[in-house]
């Protein structure tokens, strides 16, 4: 089994490729709150940030409080939010997190990962993503993109979301864990696809299980 400190170099070196690549990587959502931000993450679930950008421009336009969500009907959000895809669910997590965010923490989104969690609809992606993007934090938040180059560079074999976070978190630097979040999502993105990934144009191929079958 490959140790710790093994891990740590090959992702070191990984990265510093990916920021060559990828000098730009950054959130691509559009936002301009905290809160907002925090809409837009739940929205992203199994969406594109292109699409929902496009949905948050008219939504944020009429209502960017946690107030303006917490007193909405469900079926009026389901309604702007459906070319989101699973709607009804995000529409209801969307409220639920928007009511406690009014009720128990003055309208102002937490800033902590138990107070996050604490907020019904949000799951530790979604805190991870408001504690890097957000509020500065060193978080790593795993989205489909994250889990599937982790396990293709072999910086990871759990089979969970949080077993990764774990591996990532103990291989990663304190102070690149959120370049790294933007970094790995990136690659996913732009190169290394879950299907027919694009392997003459990525430049860590020398540390990928995915490539040497």
């Amino acid at each position: 089994m490959e140790s710790v400190e093994n891990k740590s170099a090959r992702a070191d070196r990984i990265l510093g490729l990916l920021e060559q690549a990828h000098p730009d990587a950054h959130c691509e959502l559009d936002y301009g709150t905290d809160f907002q931000l925090l809409v837009a993450v739940i929205l992203s679930a199994q969406c594109t940030d292109k699409r929902v950008n496009i949905v948050t421009e008219k939504l944020f336009a009429e209502y960017g409080k946690p107030e303006d969500f917490a007193v909405m009907p469900q079926e009026k959000l389901e309604t702007l939010i459906r070319s989101c895809g699973f709607f009804r669910a995000k529409a209801r997590s969307i409220i639920s997190a928007s009511t406690d965010i009014v009720e128990r923490f003055g309208g102002k989104v937490p800033r902590t990962m138990d107070e996050l969690l604490s907020l019904r609809g949000v799951g530790r992606k979604t805190a991870n993503v408001m504690l890097s993007v957000a509020f500065g934090e060193s978080a790593i938040a795993v989205d489909t993109h994250v889990f599937r180059l982790s396990h293709r560079l072999g910086l990871s074999d759990k089979p969970t979301p949080e077993g990764v976070e774990n591996d990532l978190t103990k291989e990663i630097n304190l102070e690149m864990r959120s370049k790294a979040h933007h970094l790995l999502i990136f690659h996913g993105r732009y190169v290394c696809h879950s299907r027919n990934p694009e392997c003459d144009k990525c430049n860590v191929t020398e540390f990928c299980n995915y490539i040497k079958g």
